[in-house]
């Protein structure tokens, strides 16, 4: 039977409240105040440096409406912006497998399944993680994760229906040199908004890690546990560093 989960649908969020949001949450999780939470959402236009990132990766023009946030996930950096569907699962992997390059394979299989409703044929490289369309490749989706005392943070980021031209033009994005990025609209020749993706990235996901996802209203967050002794949980493990601390690479 699978296990139960909460699903959190919050619309456009700013990328450093998602972030405040997803250490309270994954504090909660790992305190076992709560179950596995799934976070969809997406973000104003924001550059996000990963662990590895570069200065010379950064070519963001001056007059450029973006924010550019250090973040802790591992690889380097990326874009977000409205029209990509952001999926934070905030999973505690002592329940799955304590494996995080498995966890990373199971994301990338999630956004596999989900674009396969779409008829599109996605797929992995060696070597790189993501999601791809072969033939010329091009990616569709970036993922970056982090992982503190086994609960997940980050996740991925699949492009829907968004300018893919900040990867190339105001960033090296994930690092790849002449790498190509696409979208599900271009992809189909026709519109899809993230609305019309959430439900089925919510099914795959919750099929691939065996959990009944229960839709919550964004304004119960608040109501799921006591804000302030989490709130002070999360703030005091930014500081440490356990040791099955992990970031994986978003390339």
């Amino acid at each position: 039977m699978s296990r139960l989960g909460y699903l959190f649908d919050l619309g456009c969020v700013p990328y450093r409240d998602a972030w405040a949001l997803q250490q309270s949450v994954a504090a909660a999780v790992g305190q076992g105040a709560i179950p596995d939470s799934v976070i969809l959402l997406e973000h104003p236009p924001t550059i996000t440096c990963g662990r590895r990132t570069d200065e010379e990766e950064l070519h963001v023009p001056a007059d450029a409406n973006v924010e550019i946030v250090e973040t802790n996930r591992g690889g380097k950096s990326t874009f977000h912006g409205p029209g990509q569907l952001v999926c934070y699962p905030i999973l505690d992997l002592n329940r799955h497998g304590r494996d995080v390059k498995r966890y990373c394979r199971d994301l990338e299989e999630a956004v596999i399944r989900t674009l396969q409703v779409y008829e599109l044929e996605a797929r992995r490289f060696d070597g790189l993680t993501g999601v791809w369309l072969d033939r010329p490749p091009r990616k569709i989706c970036s993922i970056g994760v982090h992982v503190s005392r086994w609960v997940t943070t980050h996740g991925y980021a699949l492009n829907v229906d968004l300018d893919p031209a900040p990867f190339t033009e105001w960033i090296t994005a994930c690092g790849l040199e002449d790498a190509a990025f696409t979208t599900l609209t271009a992809e189909l020749g026709r519109s899809i908004s993230v609305g019309d993706v959430r439900e089925s990235a919510a099914e795959t996901l919750g099929d691939v890690f065996d959990l009944s996802l229960e839709p919550l209203p964004a304004c119960d967050v608040a109501d799921l546990w006591p804000q302030p002794s989490h709130e002070r949980i999360a703030e005091r493990s930014k500081g440490e560093q356990a040791p099955t601390d992990e970031a994986v690479s978003v390339r």
